[in-house]
């Protein structure tokens, strides 16, 4: 979709654009010196008109056939799929089968995407994510795209345009966001697996009040190309299971470098699925004190991943409890990140800075005017997006600070984790709450509170790094419990060891 200013052609300044644009900096321009500028630019100017004149760089569509359509209402009895899909990948693979949901701020060519907005009505992706083309090789079936919180900043699951996700396991209650649609759809057995997109939690905390298997891996170790970001180090692409299994295999496909996405840096990739069925002996986990007790906590939540805890040593694993005093002030380091970050991606109507990648055309194209839409904007993203203006007139120190406090913070986890090989903690320090009955009646510190409760273990790994997995491991009040394993860089396979040995030695809903 094409619309708005950022498809006319180039235009040279003239000396009036050069005395407007100085009057931005505080500067009278005076007419002699504006043109003695103006006389320089036509390099520029040429530079311009060439790259304009040029065609854009895309990958190729591996797989074209492909058919998209809006949801049946018998079909989306949860309110998680954006749009229906039916693409077939390889004729064999070991995703051979299967049928996926993914989150609808991931590209698929020609099919609608919304980001759970209705600002970018109309846009077509000219091209497919990598992840979507890998899951396609592997043998996988595409079957839609699944429903996402507004601009994908809520943790709860009641802002998307199109309406409420409802939780399968208690329809009233929240599925947990931003990947709404993408854990609710997989635990609700609409579709075998997912793929979900993590900024502040938003694989985990779906996946902790849905019960299912969610990983935000190593920063980089899965390709972000054609997905939809917020600030570059904070970008991550994961998968959504039923089981530790599945979620090891899903992995295995999805990840490795791609070529395009400058995120990927010296990358480690291993067999996942060959650390399943191994015992843990020699294992250390260590249980962090900070994740608990905190002042939103619910003591069920906390009892229950206690107990979860306890577990591992009857399985061979040591367990002791670990302290990071540093762990609650990840919180506002996040926040010194995303705020500038995010702002400086919409100010460039969604295009990622500082990063190599591969940038559509077609979606700065819809994003044109989305300044005119904020006051339709829900209370979460208004203040997402006032917050990050508000920040321009102290010119990046805050976020230039909080880069530089998370390298403090990366080093306080890296020591812990010389100590023991995994964190564990509470996914989310509350269980699902209660959607409203309609999105009329979502009062504005219901949207706060879905929005920032539910991230104070999870948005400190999407800036230090470290892959994170969230893990059903109770029900109480027969809502579930997600219990978060944290690991080193690139140590996938010694989460899902460790994951898949609890798993296995227990029905989570029976413990």
């Amino acid at each position: 979709m094409n619309r708005g200013k950022v498809s006319m052609k180039y235009k040279a300044p003239t000396i009036a654009d050069l005395q407007d644009t100085a009057a931005t900096f505080g500067w009278k321009l005076d007419k002699e010196r504006a043109q003695k500028l103006l006389d320089f630019t036509a390099g520029i100017n040429a530079a311009m008109t060439y790259i304009e004149q040029q065609p854009d760089e895309l990958p190729p569509i591996k797989y074209p056939k492909r058919s998209h359509r809006a949801p049946r209402p018998d079909e989306n009895p949860l309110g998680g799929w954006a749009e229906m899909t039916e693409i077939e990948g390889a004729a064999s693979g070991p995703l051979q089968g299967r049928t996926v949901a993914v989150k609808d701020n991931i590209f698929i060519a020609n099919v609608p995407l919304r980001n759970g907005t209705d600002v970018l009505e109309g846009f077509l992706p000219e091209f497919d994510a990598t992840v979507i083309t890998r899951l396609l090789d592997a043998g996988a079936t595409i079957k839609g795209k699944a429903v996402c919180e507004f601009l994908c900043v809520s943790g709860g699951s009641a802002t998307a345009r199109s309406g409420i996700v409802h939780n399968p396991v208690r329809r009233e209650y929240s599925a947990g966001g931003s990947s709404s649609g993408s854990a609710a759809l997989v635990a609700g057995g609409l579709a075998d697996m997912s793929l979900g997109c993590d900024q502040a939690g938003s694989i985990r905390i779906p996946s902790s009040f849905c019960g299912t298997v969610g990983l935000k891996p190593t920063h980089g170790l899965v390709p972000y190309t054609g997905i939809l970001g917020m600030e570059s180090t904070l970008d991550y692409v994961g998968p959504i299971t039923n089981t530790v299994a599945d979620n090891a295999l899903m992995l295995e496909v999805i990840a490795g470098p791609d070529g395009y996405d400058g995120r990927q840096e010296s990358v480690r990739v291993e067999p996942y699925t060959k650390a399943l069925g191994r015992d843990l002996g020699g294992m250390r986990i260590g249980v962090l004190k900070e994740g608990f007790g905190q002042p939103t906590t619910q003591t069920d939540v906390d009892e229950c991943v206690r107990a979860a805890a306890a577990s591992f040593a009857k399985l061979g694993a040591k367990v002791e409890e670990i302290s990071i005093p540093m762990h609650p002030q990840g919180i506002p380091i996040w926040v010194g990140v995303l705020s500038d970050g995010l702002n400086e991606t919409f100010r460039a109507q969604g295009a990622s800075w500082h990063t190599e990648g591969v940038f559509s055309p077609a979606f700065h194209a819809a994003m044109d005017g989305w300044e005119k839409r904020l006051p339709e904007f829900p209370a979460n993203a208004q203040l997402y997006l006032l917050l990050g203006k508000y920040l321009e007139r102290y010119h990046g120190r805050y976020y230039a600070k909080a880069k530089n406090l998370v390298k403090r913070l990366r080093r306080a986890y890296d020591d812990a984790l010389s100590r023991c090989d995994l964190l564990l903690m509470p996914t989310t320090v509350i269980k699902a709450i209660r959607n409203p009955t309609a999105q009329a009646d979502l009062l504005t510190e219901e949207m706060i509170a879905a929005a920032f409760d539910t991230i104070s273990n999870t948005c400190q790994f999407d800036i230090s790094g470290h892959p994170a997995m969230s893990v059903p491991c109770g029900l109480r009040d027969g809502l579930p419990i997600g219990m978060m394993l944290v690991g080193r860089y690139f140590d996938e396979a010694t989460i899902y060891r460790a994951a898949h040995a609890f798993e296995q030695s227990g029905d989570w809903q029976n413990r």
